[in-house]
C-alpha cells in the first residue's frame, strides 16, 4: 500500500488511485529513469523503507525492478496530478503500434461508457509489420444489439485512430475472471486454460 485517498478525492477524482502515503515518495519516470512533469505517462515508481532491497539471487531482475536512487519500478504505467497518481496500464499489458504506445485501459474505459457493452477487455495481437495491433472482446448487455462498426466510432469519437480497434470479437459468454474478479486475459486470449489464474 502506497497512496490513500479520502472519500472526498475518490468521489472527484474517480479514476485516482489516491496520492502517496507520508513514507513513500512516488514519481513517474521515463525507461531511462528521468523524472516526467506532470500529466505525463511512464514508470510508476515508489521509494521509501517499505521497497525491498532486490530479488533473492535473483540479479537480473534486482537491476530491472531497483533503479537508481532506490527508487522501485513497480511495473505500472501511470501519470501524476495535482499530487494524485492515475494508473494507465500494467507494463506487461501495454501495446506497441508502429512504435506508439497504446495503454489498455484507456479503451476499455471507453468502451464501458457504452450503454449496450457488459464487459471488455483490450490486448495486444501480433501483426507482421505494426509489430502488434489493437484487439478488443466484448460482452454485450442482454438482448443488446449493437455493431462492431458501432463501437468503433463510438472509441474514435473520444480516441486517436490508433487506438480504435483494428480486431473485434464479440462474446456471449461472460469474460473468465480469478476469485477476486480479475479478468483472466491469458484466458482470454487463449493461451492459457481456464483453471490457470494469470497475475
Amino acid at each position: 500500500l502506497a497512496t490513500s485517498a479520502s472519500d472526498d478525492v475518490l468521489r472527484e477524482h474517480p479514476e485516482s488511485v489516491g496520492s502517496a502515503i507520508p513514507t513513500c515518495d512516488l514519481a513517474i519516470h521515463d525507461d531511462d529513469d528521468n523524472p516526467l512533469p506532470d500529466g505525463e505517462i511512464g514508470n510508476v515508481m515508489l521509494r521509501g523503507p517499505m521497497v525491498t532491497p532486490g530479488y533473492w539471487n535473483n540479479p537480473e531482475a534486482t537491476a530491472d525492478t531497483i533503479r537508481p536512487g532506490g527508487w522501485l519500478r513497480t511495473g505500472d504505467f501511470g501519470r501524476i496530478e495535482n499530487g494524485l497518481l492515475f494508473l494507465a496500464s500494467r507494463r506487461t499489458d501495454l501495446i506497441i503500434r508502429g512504435g506508439e504506445n497504446i495503454y489498455p485501459v484507456e479503451i476499455e474505459n471507453r468502451l464501458d461508457e457504452h450503454p449496450a457493452v457488459r464487459e471488455v477487455v483490450v490486448l495486444g495481437v501480433d501483426h507482421r509489420e505494426l509489430g502488434q495491433e489493437v484487439k478488443a472482446y466484448v460482452v454485450p448487455v442482454d438482448d443488446a444489439d449493437v455493431t462492431v462498426d458501432e463501437l468503433a466510432a463510438f472509441v474514435g469519437e473520444t480516441l486517436a485512430s490508433h487506438k480504435v480497434p483494428a480486431h473485434w470479437e464479440i462474446r456471449t459468454e461472460p469474460l473468465p475472471r480469478n476469485a477476486t474478479g480479475k479478468i483472466l486475459k491469458q484466458v482470454v486470449a487463449g493461451n492459457a486454460e481456464n483453471t490457470f489464474i494469470e497475475e
